[in-house]
């Protein structure tokens, strides 16, 4: 296990160091990552950004918004808020163990005497409140493991930049974001700055990993993530490419996430498909979308074909039988 100091506070670089060292520092086996970034919604690799953030807002307040590599949902940073990586070749390939990565942080609360517990899907809570949300992705037989602590965040800020929809506040039983959420800071019996924290999780990973040194980037290294920032994760394009062009709109929510598919239909047929959602998936689901070109647009058609690929590859706990219900009735 190595570990990465990063002290930029710009979203698109931090995204790109990430992915940087995810794809293309294979030859280290684990690595660990420290971050913070400027005020930013981090949306999840397949979200449709539009739907997910209150633009308006976002412009007005100068908050960043970034697309990561990974799925899950939306998520809001600031320089109150820390990001964690872990990056393995150890990981067995469409595991999603959120679990396991998110002990480091369960054991330094523990030390700062706070009770934190695993819980759903992917997240960390404190008496029932959300402070972290995880998120998992997978490269070549690499996993990504990432995770967002909620320090001490401007609830008002998160509450008004994300657009939390209807369905998500349902299907979680409570009328707000703020009203589930819980800052680290507020629940610490004694109080200590983000960068302490970030210091005591990052000796708890030394403790964890005694022979843990420090991965320094070379001059290539920085060139080529500055580069990634510059063309990919810092662009209108990857972030929120064009609008698909449909004539019917469906979404449904499963407890492995939701998904909203945008489909061009003309006479029945299905001329075009774009899906989106907060789910978890190894590969793209560009593929899926393809794959869907020219059926009838009649479940059985849909199912059919869904059937014929290995849909666990593309939708984490989701059955072809779920997938095909989000695409048509």
């Amino acid at each position: 296990m190595k570990y990465i100091v990063n002290n930029s506070h710009n979203p698109a670089y931090n995204v790109a160091l990430e992915a940087y060292a995810f794809r293309e520092l294979l030859a280290e086996d684990e690595l660990f990552i420290l971050w913070i970034n400027e005020p930013t919604i981090v949306i999840g690799k397949h979200q449709n950004a539009i739907e997910e953030i209150n633009k308006t807002y976002t412009d007005e307040h100068g908050i960043h918004v970034v697309r990561r590599l990974s799925g899950g949902g939306a998520v809001y940073h600031d320089l109150n808020n820390l990001n964690y990586t872990i990056i393995s070749n150890k990981s067995q390939e469409g595991a999603f163990d959120f679990k396991t990565f998110s002990q480091p942080v369960i054991e330094t609360l523990a030390d700062l005497g706070v009770t934190a517990t695993f819980t759903g899907r992917n997240d960390l809570e404190i008496d029932g409140k959300k402070f972290c949300g995880n998120a998992q992705a997978y490269y070549k037989g690499r996993m990504m493991h990432h995770g967002c602590l909620l320090f001490d965040v401007d609830m008002t800020v998160l509450g008004n930049a994300l657009q939390v929809s209807k369905d998500k506040i349902e299907s979680k039983g409570v009328k707000s974001v703020r009203a589930r959420v819980t800052n680290i800071l507020d629940e610490l019996p004694e109080k200590m700055t983000v960068e302490a924290f970030s210091n005591q999780l990052l000796n708890k990973m030394k403790e964890s990993y005694p022979d843990m040194t420090e991965y320094v980037f070379s001059d290539d290294d920085l060139k080529n993530i500055q580069a990634l920032a510059d063309q990919q994760f810092g662009t209108w394009d990857w972030t929120y490419g064009e609008a698909p062009e449909y004539t019917i709109k469906r979404s449904v929510r499963y407890p492995a996430g939701k998904i909203t598919t945008y489909a061009n239909v003309e006479k029945s047929v299905i001329k075009g498909m774009k899906l989106y959602g907060d789910f978890f998936s190894i590969k793209d689901v560009a593929d899926i979308e393809q794959a869907l070109i020219g059926l009838r647009y009649e479940y059985p058609d849909v199912l059919a074909k869904l059937q014929t690929i290995d849909t666990t590859q593309y939708f984490t706990n989701i059955t072809p039988q779920e997938i095909a219900k989000a695409i048509v009735e």
